[in-house]
């Protein structure tokens, strides 16, 4: 017996160290990760149908005062989450100066992107988001020298060629007019929200290197400057409803959205930390994919065949160049 002992701790010390270290912490950090992924996708799937639906209610002109809400929420949410008693993060104090015009430029971001989402369908507005990777590539290329592969511009070169097919299809006019179509204004709002995105994401880079904050330090900064930007805006800009008109469940949707929005910011910055770039572009993906998709299945309707080859087309050259970006 003690012979047995004996040799089953030899046994013991004699594996490699990968097999006598308990599973039980790559279990946590698994479930850990689909967990925040599962929260990411979900949330932002749901914030697109959410705000539609504001949109498409009393609130449809006061985009200013909504960006301007969800900035405080989020602002709020982040603040909780730096301090001690949780310490999710370290909050640093930048001079508002120095923020503000990253804080102009998030603000233009997002009020478009809710100007296209209220004036298009949920196909065009989601699609067109594709555009996000080629016109950074662009800007990067212009102020900074910055070049990509030939492999990797002709996948960015085949996003856009589906990204022009989508929107020449959704924008055409439709014989039935059951729901809400994309005009040329929705259009228009949706390219400027890209290119937009674009430059503020080239910013926020540049940003990071110059000031070495992590991205909840810089939306600390930025989301009470937006705030005071779009609140003070939305007294020139906005069309109030008559709040007594307004009915209970019309306020319940702009409710969820605020909790949404905090939820969509925060779970966003821990996907690149818990799961890596790659794995965080790939739910980039599957998001675009997840709104399409629903997009198709809850239009009253028929989906142009050619509207489908278009969406097709831009999100295979995002996933080719994806795969390019991080294989090279």
């Amino acid at each position: 017996m003690e012979k047995d002992i004996e040799k089953g701790k030899d046994d013991a010390q004699s594996r490699p160290r990968s097999q006598t270290i308990p599973t039980t912490k790559e279990h946590s950090s698994l479930l850990k990760a689909i967990t925040v992924v599962g929260i990411n996708i979900v949330s932002t799937t749901a914030i697109v149908y959410v705000n539609k639906s504001v949109f498409s209610g009393p609130f449809s002109r006061c985009q200013s005062s909504f960006v301007a809400f969800h900035f405080a929420i989020t602002g709020a949410t982040l603040y909780l989450l730096s301090r001690p008693r949780l310490s999710f993060f370290r909050a640093q104090a930048v001079s508002p100066r120095t923020m503000l015009p990253l804080a102009a430029v998030m603000s233009a971001n997002v009020l478009l992107m809710n100007l296209s989402l209220a004036f298009s369908t949920i196909i065009l507005y989601q699609i067109v988001r594709v555009l996000l990777s080629p016109l950074t590539a662009a800007i990067n290329f212009l102020l900074y020298g910055a070049r990509t592969s030939a492999s990797a511009f002709v996948a960015l070169l085949l996003a856009c060629v589906g990204v022009g097919v989508t929107s020449y299809f959704e924008s055409k006019p439709k014989a039935d007019a059951s729901e809400k179509q994309t005009t040329a204004m929705g259009a228009g709002f949706a390219f400027a929200a890209v290119a937009s995105s674009a430059v503020y994401t080239v910013w926020v880079g540049q940003y990071h290197k110059r000031l070495q904050l992590s991205s909840p330090q810089l939306l600390l900064n930025m989301t009470p400057l937006g705030t005071l930007l779009l609140g003070g805006a939305s007294f020139f800009t906005d069309s109030f409803p008559v709040w007594g008109e307004v009915t209970r469940s019309q306020w319940g949707f702009v409710v969820l959205s605020g909790l949404l929005a905090c939820i969509v910011n925060v779970s966003q910055f821990f996907i690149i930390d818990i799961v890596g770039p790659v794995s965080a572009t790939v739910v980039g993906h599957s998001k675009t994919c997840t709104i399409v998709g629903l997009g198709w299945m809850t239009s009253p309707r028929p989906v142009s065949p050619g509207s489908i080859l278009g969406v097709f087309l831009a999100i295979g050259g995002m996933v080719m160049y994806s795969w390019r970006t991080y294989t090279v």
